[in-house]
């Protein structure tokens, strides 16, 4: 369908500069990070790298055999080389960009799991308080019930004052928890993800980051390369103008035009068939032959 279209062509480039310079502006963005010293020069030098990256595969593409070996060898190796760099740029771009989206899921995770540790401390230690108490309630003899008194009354804040640290965690894991259901949205895929390949987020980013970089740089290469292809075929193969689309009318006079030559036509050659002569070769030639006319002297014979 598209292969038949003049417009073509058009797609191919379109499509090779948007994916170029989609992946230019990601390296470029994510160099500049890398290196924030000097974020303006980055800016300029990355640009202009990538720009001359793509010069650089069609120059190739269109002289490659017309320049030397080492010419050949130098720029297949920058443009390789700079593809690399590239990838390299847009994993930097995309790492910031997931750190940035999961930082705060990653704080309140981390407050999450210190909260739940010590919640479990204090149970701990309420229950060792207990057993304290117990132990020691249970060495006085029986009579001794102002000192076992005594004994509870001495635990009994302390345990009271675990209870109260027990309840205000909980309220605030419970918080925390539901703080963690609205931040993870921004990267509730991933962590579905991570959960089906039984991994953690981290590994199942970075495995779709290198997806991404293996694929977006090389495609808007070898985009720009298919375009040179496309335009160098269309050099090679003129195109026949299309004829004129003639309208309604002139479809309809030049119809009526036919069919009355054709009718002419069809008269002609009936007025110009001839007649049949009957009988043999000697007949028709005896029958067809004009008499000879004598000519007497002093007369004239005066052509019918």
């Amino acid at each position: 369908m598209f292969e038949q279209s003049k417009q073509f062509n058009k797609l191919i480039g379109a499509s090779a500069l948007t994916i170029a310079g989609s992946a230019a502006f990601f390296s470029v963005f994510g160099l500049s990070k890398l290196f924030a010293g000097a974020q303006f020069a980055v800016i300029i030098m990355a640009g202009s790298l990538e720009f001359g990256k793509l010069v650089a595969a069609s120059f190739l593409y269109r002289f490659w055999d017309k320049i030397n070996p080492l010419h050949r060898t130098y720029m297949t190796i920058a443009t390789v080389i700079l593809v690399l760099i590239t990838s390299a740029g847009i994993f930097g771009f995309l790492s910031n960009a997931y750190q940035g989206a999961t930082v705060g899921f990653e704080k309140e995770s981390t407050a999450l799991i210190y909260k739940e540790d010590r919640l479990e401390q204090l149970t701990d230690d309420k229950k060792f308080l207990k057993e304290e108490m117990e132990a020691a309630i249970a060495e006085l003899p029986e009579n001794y019930r102002t000192a076992k008194r005594k004994l509870r009354e001495e635990y009994q804040p302390k345990i009271n004052k675990i209870n109260d640290d027990m309840i205000n965690l909980k309220g605030e894991i419970g918080d925390l928890k539901i703080q963690l259901v609205e931040t993870g949205v921004e990267v509730g895929p991933a962590i579905y993800l991570a959960r089906v390949f039984d991994t953690d987020v981290d590994t199942v980013v970075k495995f779709f980051i290198f997806v991404l970089i293996f694929v977006f740089d090389p495609m808007a290469v070898l985009f720009v390369i298919s375009y040179n292809v496309a335009l160098l075929n269309e050099d090679e193969e003129p195109t026949k103008p299309e004829p004129k689309k003639k309208k309604w009318w002139a479809v309809y006079g030049e119809k009526k035009k036919n069919e009355i030559k054709e009718t002419l036509t069809k008269t002609i050659k009936k007025e110009k068939t001839p007649a049949t002569i009957e009988g043999t070769k000697e007949e028709i030639k005896r029958n067809t032959k004009k008499p000879k006319q004598k000519i007497e002297k002093g007369a004239f014979v005066r052509n019918s």
